[in-house]
């Protein structure tokens, strides 16, 4: 059944972009205009993150995001077939700071956003850095398209780690220099065991993880920022979050990457993911031992 699936999504691939871009267009055009997927969780968002815009200005950022939403799943599917050599056509990036952590002998976690185009990026960073890069995901229910990510994801050098299991999938690369992207702003299974700060005007749950790990092993982390100059291409800038982390005070690092991840969505924000319902947990008094935020608020 895989390669029933997986022979007709790569001959797609194959098409030349000119022709993906207006199948997404027509996806687009099905999306918001007929079946208004999502349509409300999107335009709550925004309303939550941008309570200074009008709906005017609201609708045409949810308009740019479902393009580019549309846009995200076709550059997802071309990455079955296109060459090293296209994609970095397509994709520049300032990766320095990746390379003077490597050269100090550190490995490196690299927290992202949902922002797109993220699987571009997967593939980007194995060929541009000298580390191993290493991506920490979650598992598609669907065995068929959970294999079909996993090739996609893989195929420029990423090795993925099912995030239920990281400690036993870690250990065959803990002696070796690596990049362990994690996105860091997934909505936390359990709010009693979250950071909570200010997020985009609103009381949210963070994952601990990425926070720990760094500060426990004391390694270096970076966020990956986003932009996207032209349709089809994007640009990709690794800024250092933090060289020390083992000497950060709780929370610090966490609020570090919120503020980063805000400033990315805020300077392009049709490129974050409207569509998740990043706000699944309400604020309560009784997390305040968890706030890592200024002015802890009422409930």
């Amino acid at each position: 059944m895989y390669y029933i699936v997986f022979g007709p999504l790569y001959l797609i691939s194959l098409l030349p972009f000119p022709v993906l871009y207006f199948i997404s267009d027509c996806f687009y055009v099905l999306l918001y205009y007929v079946i208004g997927y999502r349509k409300e969780v999107v335009m709550k968002n925004l309303s939550i993150a941008f309570p200074g815009k009008s709906e005017e200005e609201r609708i045409i950022i949810a308009k740019k995001f479902y393009r580019n939403f549309t846009d995200n799943w076709i550059e997802a599917l071309k990455l079955l077939s296109i060459s090293e050599k296209n994609i970095g056509k397509r994709i520049s990036s300032d990766f320095e700071i990746f390379n003077t952590i490597h050269a100090k002998g550190h490995s490196c976690h690299m927290l992202l956003g949902h922002q797109f185009n993220w699987e571009w990026g997967n593939a980007s960073v194995p060929v541009r850095t000298p580390f191993k890069v290493l991506v920490a995901y979650s598992p598609i229910s669907n065995k068929i398209f959970d294999r079909l990510f996993l090739y996609i994801r893989q195929r420029f050098g990423c090795i993925m780690l099912p995030f239920n299991d990281m400690r036993r999938a870690m250990l065959p690369h803990r002696h070796s220099q690596y990049i362990l992207a994690l996105v860091a702003d997934q909505n936390p299974p359990n709010p009693l065991k979250s950071y909570w700060l200010n997020f985009l005007n609103t009381p949210t749950a963070f994952v601990q993880g990425p926070e720990k790990g760094a500060r426990l092993g004391n390694i270096p982390a970076v966020y990956l920022a986003f932009s996207k100059p032209k349709r089809g291409y994007y640009h990709l800038e690794a800024k250092l979050l933090h060289d020390n982390p083992g000497s950060t005070t709780e929370g610090e690092l966490t609020r570090i990457y919120v503020k980063e991840l805000e400033k990315n969505i805020y300077t392009n924000p049709d490129l974050y993911l409207w569509s998740h319902k990043r706000w699944k947990h309400d604020w309560k008094t009784t997390y305040s031992k968890l706030w890592i935020g200024k002015d802890i608020p009422a409930e």
